[in-house]
């Protein structure tokens, strides 16, 4: 179905126009054809008729189109570190490879008092380009790390066509999804800002791009490449 819409989408102005036509032919051939007469001579069957019509066209028509003008918005605060945690961009990059080439966590040191907060460091990140015309995506997405081996992916100035299953993952493709895919989580809002904790387990050294992706009818609303 959403493969349907993609392709409708381009000539909607001129589909429209012809269903309109259309239509409007029907009702008054019905009407010449005396349709409303036989409906109103039979009103209980042309009452079940009409609503089973419209118990299963409404809710079917709401799913597959309110995404086409539904919109929400959600901007959440930028993640944050420990000063101590991330001195430098060298260990950032270091640790996307450390965090998945061990599966046991390396000791850690004594508690000392609480560290300074301070900005996110980035690890990678990337822009956000739509499947086509219709799935539009725009925006930023980026790979952060939060402490060692824990890892955030923030959407930033975010925003996608709705649809109606759509959830983010973080692909080993550069170009979008794949089936070694980790699921990050349902997509929050078609605009805004917000982040989703990678989960513990995902070979972020293999990262290579944030994946908008329709569950589903299995398309591609947009993907962001990650680079340094």
């Amino acid at each position: 179905m959403d493969s349907l819409l993609a392709l409708i989408y381009p000539n909607r102005l001129l589909i429209g126009a012809v269903s309109v036509v259309l239509f409007g032919a029907l009702a008054f051939l019905g009407w010449c054809r005396g349709w409303h007469h036989t409906a109103r001579r039979h009103p209980r069957s042309t009452a079940v008729v009409a609503a089973t019509i419209l118990a299963v066209g409404l809710p079917g028509a709401w799913y597959f189109g309110s995404p086409l003008f539904v919109r929400t918005a959600l901007v959440e605060p930028p993640p944050n570190v420990e000063a101590a945690a991330l001195p430098t961009v060298s260990k950032a990059k270091s640790s996307l490879a450390a965090a998945s080439a061990t599966s046991t966590p390396a000791p850690t040191a004594p508690s000392t008092p609480a560290a300074t907060a301070t900005v996110a460091l980035q690890a990678l990140a990337g822009r956000f380009v739509g499947a086509d015309d219709f799935h539009f995506a725009r925006g930023q997405a980026r790979l952060i790390e939060t402490e060692p081996g824990r890892f955030t992916v923030r959407l930033e100035n975010f925003s996608v066509r709705n649809g109606p299953d759509l959830y983010v993952y973080l692909s080993p493709d550069p170009r979008g999804y794949a089936r070694a895919a980790a699921e990050l989580g349902r997509l929050k809002a078609t605009d805004g800002s917000f982040n989703y904790q990678v989960p513990p387990g995902v070979r972020v050294d293999r990262a290579m791009s944030v994946v908008i992706w329709c569950k589903a009818f299995s398309v591609q609303f947009g993907a962001a490449e990650l680079r340094a």
